[in-house]
């Protein structure tokens, strides 16, 4: 259904640090590093099909988180959702709401764990259980 996900930055270079080891956990390589056409700077990162971006905005005006917005990750384990989290925090993120763990959902059970990435864009790391 999706192509790629794409959010703003105020600080290019710390976000690629951020997201190089966060989506790390999840085996997507390092960004790469890419110039718009405008002469933005923008990170890409691609991994089983999916693409996802940070650019500087393109308007000019400061990158603002998504209110009620929220990327959520795929994780192949609950052990893999709680390393998102720890890298996420140990990198300049802030863990939210509840401490990573089981929940359960009207979509069944899930592992979860939120976080803010640097420039304050919400995260989810999960794991449905089957």
């Amino acid at each position: 259904m999706l192509n790629h996900v794409m959010v703003g930055s105020n600080d290019i270079e710390r976000a690629k640090r951020f997201y190089d080891a966060v989506l790390g956990v999840l085996g997507a390589g390092e960004g790469f590093r890419n110039e718009a056409s405008t002469g933005h700077k923008r990170v890409f990162y691609r991994h089983d099909g999916s693409s996802f971006g940070i650019s500087e905005p393109i308007n000019g005006e400061q990158a603002t988180p998504a209110n009620g917005g929220t990327i959520g990750f795929k994780c192949s384990s609950p052990e893999q959702v709680k390393e998102f989290h720890d890298v996420a925090v140990a990198n300049g993120g802030t863990s939210i709401e509840a401490p990573p763990g089981l929940r359960e959902s009207s979509l069944g059970p899930m592992h979860l764990a939120y976080v803010r990435d640097p420039d304050g864009n919400k995260l989810c790391a999960t794991y449905r259980v089957k």
